[in-house]
């Protein structure tokens, strides 16, 4: 190869790859910037509306499970959060006027969209396993090979500039259930239908029908928590706040 055909394939190559590190690197700092501060969001599939009651019956049993594969402190938080809001956490069902249930579903990595529809399936629904992907794509035009060339060296850079800056989300999903006891002499009923397949063509129909003390309402708490490069050891304390301020101030 001449010296000039050299020159020529080197040019190409090199203003190929300084355009595409460039526009990456714009990309990057316009992410690095819009996300950089912390930003938090608790969203309820339902409201709950308590009637008011007085100081004696403001007693609660707390019942909290963690259904996701991470480590969580969240009943000292709920506890606290209910007790800052006037509330006597007590140890028994039998001594309380309310009865709080929760089960994190789910906690980690998550795109918006599966936030969103993990909300509007509401308790119980199901919880995508949905996280947050990032894909990139690059297109070039000619036979050059240097251009080519040119457009994967500005490709590798691009991508190794975008892992450096991503905005990440992680999420805390939780189906919660408040019963609240009901006045002497007063009874909820309920009734459940249930549908269960049997084979291919066959489908068993249950319907049961109760009495109880109780009066339930059901939510579910989807709480997020986004920011650029953010970990998960500093998303996790902000979600568990984040949901025990949501549950206390139900009451």
């Amino acid at each position: 190869m001449t010296k000039n055909n050299l020159v020529k394939n080197i040019i190409p190559m090199a203003l190929v790859g300084i355009t595409i590190v460039g526009l990456s690197g714009c990309a990057a700092m316009n992410t690095a910037i819009t996300h950089r501060n912390l930003e938090t969001q608790t969203k309820m599939s339902q409201s709950i509306f308590l009637q008011p009651v007085p100081k004696s019956q403001k007693t609660v049993f707390v019942d909290i499970h963690n259904a996701s594969n991470q480590h969580l402190n969240l009943t000292p938080k709920i506890k606290f959060a209910l007790k800052d809001n006037g509330y006597k956490v007590v140890n028994t069902m039998r001594t309380a006027h309310y009865v709080l249930q929760a089960n994190v579903m789910k906690v980690g990595k998550i795109s918006k969209t599966a936030a969103d529809e993990a909300l509007t399936g509401g308790f119980g629904g199901a919880v995508s396993g949905a996280a947050i992907g990032a894909a990139t794509a690059a297109a070039t035009s000619g036979s050059n090979e240097s251009i080519i060339g040119g457009g994967l060296i500005g490709g590798i850079v691009g991508s190794v500039t975008n892992d450096l800056v991503t905005d990440t989300t992680y999420s805390m999903i939780t189906d919660v259930q408040i019963s609240e006891r009901l006045a002497k002499g007063v009874k909820a009923q309920s009734s459940t239908l249930s549908h269960m397949q049997q084979g291919l063509s066959t489908q068993t129909v249950t319907r049961l029908s109760t009495k109880s003390n109780w009066m339930k309402y059901r939510t579910r708490i989807v709480s997020t928590a986004d920011k650029v490069n953010l970990k998960f050891s500093y998303a996790k304390p902000v979600l568990e706040r984040q949901l025990a301020h949501a549950i206390a101030s139900i009451f």
